[in-house]
């Protein structure tokens, strides 16, 4: 049987060599990015490149993205030229990204009066598992429309997850992105406050290490605060944004989060601060400096 052809836009680290991994195993690509390197890279290997999300949907079977922010994942669904606009009946979207639940079953809802499925699909691992299909995918929405596009998931992913209805995906990846940064600023912040207690940072891990607290996000934390090696491959400026959608998704389940609200607000303000693009680890340097 002939492959779907696959219509891709968002061509960051994630996405770029998502596509790359596709193209490997036979699957024909439409691409689309702001980044005409990035398209440049692709088409270089036989994708071809549309002018306009509303051309690309409407020659794709299946249709994703790999996009940065909820807005962003809007603007290109509903703008004159998007998604919305060119989309054919009995294709499918799946969202790769990290988005807000709402928005998503809103969108899935609106794709649905078309006769277009839609999938949440937001991602585990990094993209040098994604450049070898070895993604963990958190996927969710109908299972029938699950079941169509598997066999593709599964040629990008380890580990493909169906978590229940639309939505699902992205509320278990806000979760999961709560828990992993706030477990990240409490460890950085406990080698800072180590650091100005007069207490030797690596003794502190040495110890810390031996219990219950030990993980792979407190090696990631003593890498930096001990080692001076950042790589946790995850910025500050997209942990405060998910961490700003989780607080958007409690509120919207009409109950808070305390804990979610300090670590926000230690992101933000790590972010305010010129930080943004450093590694979430690097946040020592924020509690390192900070003064009552």
């Amino acid at each position: 049987m002939s492959k779907p052809v696959i219509g891709f836009i968002g061509l960051g680290l994630m996405g770029g060599n998502m596509v790359e991994n596709l193209q490997n195993k036979g699957y024909p690509l439409i691409v689309m990015d702001l980044n005409k390197d990035a398209v440049a890279a692709c088409t270089a290997r036989g994708a071809s490149a549309a002018n306009s999300a509303k051309e690309l949907a409407s020659e794709a079977d299946i249709v994703m993205l790999c996009l940065t922010t909820s807005a962003i994942v809007e603007k290109v669904v509903y703008g004159d030229e998007g998604i919305l606009a060119g989309i054919k009946e009995g294709s499918v979207l799946i969202d790769f990204g990290t988005s807000i639940p709402a928005s998503t079953r809103k969108i899935g809802a609106d794709l649905a009066a078309k006769g277009v499925g839609m999938i949440d699909a937001p991602l585990g691992r990094t993209p040098a598992h994604a450049k070898d299909g070895l993604l963990n995918i958190m996927a969710a929405g109908d299972e029938e429309i699950f079941n169509k596009v598997k066999p593709v998931l599964d040629d990008q992913g380890e580990n493909v997850f169906h978590l229940g209805a639309l939505g699902a995906g992205h509320t278990t990846k806000l979760i999961n992105n709560f828990m992993g940064m706030t477990t990240v600023c409490a460890m950085s912040q406990a080698f800072a406050v180590a650091d100005k207690a007069g207490v030797d940072r690596q003794q502190l891990f040495d110890i810390m290490s031996t219990g219950p607290s030990s993980s792979p996000f407190m090696q990631f934390c003593k890498n930096y605060a001990v080692d001076g090696v950042s790589d946790l491959g995850f910025s500050i400026a997209n942990a405060n944004k998910d961490l700003g959608y989780f607080l958007q998704m409690v509120s919207d389940l009409g109950t808070e989060s305390k804990i979610a609200e300090g670590s926000s607000a230690n992101l933000q303000a790590a972010f305010d601060a010129g930080m943004g693009n450093g590694n979430v680890p690097e946040i020592f340097d924020y509690f390192k400096k900070l003064a009552k």
